[in-house]
């Protein structure tokens, strides 16, 4: 077997160990043959059909959406920026969701108003929406790809400002149920937020199949995919499409979720060794999802929110890509 053949058989086992493993295990440990007879309706109490198939099951189908579509979207935008610490909060999706929660959350009591039913999810995703739409618009007038970075970061430093604005006026409920969201959480969607964010992440990784070739030419820079008959502008779009697709439905449904895409897509670059994004795209997107379904398991473990095992997972990753790239 070839080394692609070796990590995608690796990967297509490990997923669903995993999440095996997920099912299992929490509050209160369940038998392998528990699980599998309340997902086919066999015989087993009330509860733990309940558990399992209401909580449990939803929850690792989330991490394995997340997962897959964070490292999606940080790999198509470490391409099309060229940069190795690129991710898909660079174009300030993460700082406008955050705006959006900071926004519903904190600011309805400052302003003596009641945060209403539009809920933390909608004003996460109208938030990151709201950004990108402002980065696009902008980016629309210039060619510099990296022009375009600098103006998401200083977009996310004045989105920062705003919301470190909100944090000093709210009160400290509000404050507290901001900062759990900042957390990170896959245990919060609903079986209906489920579809949508099913239906989003779908979406998403359509378009990036389809950028599949124009991401392949931009390996070489725009200038050289210009002269391949390449429209630059129109691959912008589709690939801004789709990590907003990706990170802020993600971050709308879950919260910001550190380096896992940052991260992914260097491991799949490692286990592959190819740069081909026929083949790097599926891997980093299985990645993604293993390695999610894997911190979910730590962070039931060890009772720390996801945020936090990513983030320790990640940190070391990202220290070897700055010794690499030196």
């Amino acid at each position: 077997m070839t080394r692609k053949a070796i990590a995608f058989t690796v990967l297509f086992l490990l997923l669903p160990l995993l999440v095996g493993i997920d099912l299992c295990h929490g509050g209160a440990d369940i038998s392998l043959a528990d699980v599998l007879a309340a997902l086919t309706g066999g015989e087993v109490p009330r509860t733990t059909a309940v558990i399992v198939r209401d909580i449990r099951l939803v929850k690792a189908i989330v991490a394995v959406l997340s997962g897959a579509a964070l490292a999606c979207a940080g790999l198509q935008m470490q391409t099309l920026f060229r940069n190795p610490l690129a991710g898909p909060y660079v174009l300030g999706v993460s700082s406008g969701a955050s705006l959006g929660v900071a926004v519903f959350i904190l600011g309805a009591p400052v302003f003596g108003a009641s945060a209403g039913a539009l809920g933390i999810a909608g004003a996460a995703w109208a938030g990151a929406a709201a950004v990108m739409v402002l980065v696009a618009a902008v980016g629309r007038r210039m060619r510099d790809i990296m022009v375009i970075l600098i103006l998401g970061m200083m977009i996310a430093s004045g989105v920062g400002a705003v919301v470190q604005i909100l944090q000093y006026l709210s009160d400290e409920n509000a404050l507290k149920a901001y900062v759990i969201w900042t957390m990170g959480s896959l245990g919060d969607v609903t079986p209906v937020q489920l579809a949508v964010l099913a239906a989003t992440v779908a979406v998403g990784l359509v378009l990036a199949v389809a950028a599949l070739k124009p991401l392949n030419m931009l390996l070489f820079g725009e200038e050289y995919a210009l002269t391949m008959g390449l429209n630059v502008s129109r691959t912008r779009a589709v690939i801004y499409t789709s990590t907003v697709l990706l990170a802020g439905g993600v971050t709308a449904f879950c919260g910001p979720i550190g380096f896992i895409g940052l991260a992914m897509p260097h491991v799949a670059r490692l286990i592959v060794a190819d740069s081909d994004h026929r083949v790097l795209m599926p891997a980093a997107v299985l990645a993604g999802a293993v390695v999610m379904v894997g911190c979910d398991i730590v962070s039931k473990a060890f009772g720390i929110p996801v945020n936090a095992v990513t983030s320790l997972l990640g940190i070391p990753i990202v220290v070897w890509i700055v010794l690499k790239n030196r």
